[in-house]
């Protein structure tokens, strides 16, 4: 049998890798300013599309699926084409993902700060999107099965195992996760709602991390290690038990997101039950990395790329070690909602994500462009600053989270709250905040090191797109078991059978949560006081959502004495029924704001969101003032009840009908409410006396939208009162 002779396309993986130094830049920027917005709140005031809310979700998708993702693409177009001795499947397929994925990020750079937003965990991105990330990922799929299926290589090597897995699985989250009625061309509505949309984002967000940021960066450690330490992996049997005990205990731990919400216990424990055993598959993995580079410590201490996957996997190791010790409840109880969490989801995304990203971009540069790395001692300075830089990130926060749960419990001996004003935690935080704006400006400052390292290294080489390779062809065999043939062997020369196999072990925990939380409604009681929002709280709601207030915002009362002295009653399941999305938040840089209706006054409110230090001194929450100049869009609010009718949503056809004037009686009386203040009346008539005089159009307050966003603010909570809440014996 002749050696055959072909081409690996080393075009493609140069342009992900591009793309991803760029972005990364891009998102890490994003990421530092709103670090900074923490201590110099109003730093980009009056400028809706710089403002926090609408920027934070930008953050996240950059990072995520622009920086990280265009990493994994990289490093499984390299990967693959070499385990699997072939070019890819289709060189048309491999640039449609290229440029697809791309415009993709671009739309989400121009929609986010713009507030069209589904306010969806890391799922962000309004319903045109989701169509169009179900396209790309899909060719990335019949991309990746199509070279295995012309492979030269007889058995799929482990870094191929977890590419398989990863392109299933997050196609399977994504489209349910997804499922949203579509109003106009960039608004939707989920069509799960409360306590079923809570549980169906959180198992796709908590499998975004493991399918997206875990799955495919252990192909590529598995990969890209043994590479690089010039080491065989330390244990072919270890990594078996790794891949399939992970990637089916994975599926199951998302609910670990909701404990004590309004989520049935039963999902809760399901949840902990899962999110502990996930600790042995995870430090499996970890072991087996690290494992692998014994023997070549003496070149780890020397080489930068090794450095750099060190420190990547002893942050995995230390991610998936803190994450089933937050699923505890007892520990849970403490950390969520504050900037525990943040530290925890950081110390995931900059060591294990990031350095691996680095050290890989590092080791196939130089081989993509027959060269050397142009500077080793740089390379290793990066690695230092960005290793500091980590450290001075995640350590403040953590004590910023210890200090917010403690100062959120604490009870004086009558019973009363020591801390009553949260905004006395707030102010105690502020300097580990500026200690991670420290750490984050060093982090990025690496990146920068390392992109100039790049630049040079690419300068020096010489470019070969299309590298020449040989293999012998891969014969025709019997599909049958061999005598004496391991099982896992011969499943590792199946590669429709391993997706299969693979797609039933992610499917059987995603289906017992799932189909239950579909029928949902049967541990939802009713709550005959809960009505539909009217047509001006819709709007409101919707102006809630595309500000981004859920993210320093819960609305979520847990039933601890503590929650419960400082915001009142817990909230309920049956609250929650008309909530398309939930809102219910996984941070509180502020308060939570379940039972804020009615607490404060129309005027309050207005102050507040037009200068949050004049009602709440050391606020750091950023002034909202377009939302008093704006003009509410009314046109397609009859759209948006219709919309919630299809959804269940009880609106009937005389409510949809008189929308308009339910508005206008609704908004007159708040603009009634702010004539109390002597100054808003008297500033208020003045900005209409001198539009008159210039002959310009005035927008009566009751049309604008901050009056809107006070109807629903006064709305939150209000439905039930404590200890009179009718429960009827049916389900909804």
């Amino acid at each position: 049998m002749e050696v055959q002779q072909f081409y690996y396309d080393n075009k493609i993986v140069k342009k992900f890798i591009i793309a991803t130094m760029f972005w990364g830049i891009i998102g890490m920027s994003v990421g530092l300013l709103l670090a900074f917005m923490f201590l110099f709140p109003n730093l980009t005031e009056g400028i809706s599309w710089l403002s926090f809310g609408r920027l934070r979700p930008l953050h996240t998708n950059a990072v995520i699926f622009a920086f990280v993702g265009n990493a994994i693409f990289a490093g499984v177009y390299y990967s693959t084409q070499r385990l699997l001795k072939a070019r890819m499947f289709s060189d048309a397929l491999s640039n449609i993902n290229f440029w697809g994925w791309q415009l993709i990020i671009v739309g989400a750079a121009i929609t986010l700060p713009l507030g069209y937003t589904t306010s969806k965990e890391y799922a962000e991105l309004e319903w045109p999107f989701d169509i169009a990330i179900a396209v790309i990922w899909v060719s990335f799929g019949i991309n990746l099965i199509g070279t295995m299926l012309r492979r030269r290589q007889r058995h799929l090597y482990v870094a191929i195992w977890f590419y398989l897995a990863t392109f299933v699985t997050v196609a399977v989250l994504h489209i349910f996760n997804n499922i949203e009625l579509p109003v106009s061309a960039l608004k939707s509505y989920s069509v799960y709602a409360g306590v079923q949309d809570a549980l169906v984002q959180w198992w796709y967000g908590h499998n975004a991390v493991a399918f997206f940021l875990t799955t495919p960066f252990l192909g590529l450690m598995y990969y890209f290690v043994p590479k690089a330490a010039n080491r065989p992996v330390y244990s072919y049997r270890l990594s078996i038990v790794h891949f399939w005990s992970l990637i089916f205990i994975y599926i199951w731990a998302g609910p670990h997101h909701l404990l004590y919400t309004a989520l049935p216990d039963w999902a809760q424990n399901l949840g902990v039950a899962f999110s502990v055993m996930l600790l042995f598959p995870s430090w499996g993995g970890m072991i087996n990395g690290l494992l692998t580079l014994r023997g070549a410590w003496d070149k780890v201490r020397v080489d930068p790329v090794l450095k750099f996957m060190v420190v990547a996997i002893t942050g995995y190791g230390m991610a998936t070690f803190e994450g089933p010790m937050l699923s505890l409840k007892n520990v849970n109880a403490i950390a969520h909602f504050s900037d525990w969490i943040i530290a925890h989801v950081h110390v995931g995304a900059l060591a294990w994500n990031g350095f691996l990203t680095f050290g890989m971009v590092y080791w196939l540069v130089p081989k993509l462009f027959k060269t050397q790395l142009w500077s080793v001692k740089l390379a290793n300075t990066h690695f230092w600053i960005g290793t500091l830089g980590i450290i001075l990130y995640a350590l403040p926060m953590y004590v910023a989270g210890f200090v917010q749960a403690s100062m959120w419990k604490q009870f004086n001996p009558d019973g009363t709250l020591t801390y009553g004003n949260f905004l006395e935690t707030v102010t105690q935080i502020i300097p580990m905040y500026w200690m991670r704006a420290i750490g984050g400006s060093l982090y990025i400052l690496g990146a920068f090191v390392m992109l100039y390292n790049i630049v040079k290294t690419v300068k020096q080489g010489s470019t070969v797109e299309d590298e020449l390779a040989e293999a012998m062809p891969l014969a025709k065999v019997t599909h049958k078991r061999t005598a004496g043939e391991a099982w896992h062997s011969w499943l590792e020369r199946r590669p429709v059978k391993l997706t299969i196999y693979a797609t039933i072990a992610i499917l059987i925990g995603g289906m017992v949560q799932i189909i239950p939380s579909l029928m949902v409604d049967e541990y939802v009681p009713v709550i005959s006081s809960v009505k539909p929002y009217t047509p001006l709280e819709l709007e409101g709601r919707d102006l809630y959502i595309r500000e981004g207030c859920v993210s320093c915002h819960s609305q979520m009362i847990r039933p601890f004495r503590s929650e419960v002295e400082r915001y009142g009653e817990y909230s309920k399941a049956g609250e929650y029924v008309y909530d398309h999305p939930f809102l219910w938040g996984s941070k509180r840089t502020g308060p939570d704001l379940h039972r804020v209706g009615q607490k404060y006054s129309d005027n309050w409110h207005l102050n507040h969101l037009y200068d949050p230090q004049s009602t709440s001194s050391g606020s750091i929450m950023p002034s909202y003032q377009w939302l008093i100049n704006n003009e509410l869009d009314k046109s397609k609010t009859e759209e948006k009840m219709r919309a919630m009718q299809t959804l269940g949503v009880p609106y009937s056809e005389e409510e949809i009908a008189r929308a308009q004037q339910w508005m206008q009686e609704q908004g007159t009386q708040i603009e009634q409410n702010l004539y109390t203040d002597p100054d808003f009346a008297a500033s208020y008539e003045a900005s209409k006396q001198a539009a008159a005089e210039n002959g310009e159009d005035f927008i009566d307050m009751r049309n604008r939208e901050i009056v809107a966003l006070i109807a629903y603010l006064q709305r939150l909570g209000t439905d039930i009162k404590t200890g009179d809440e009718e429960l009827s014996s049916t389900t909804n």
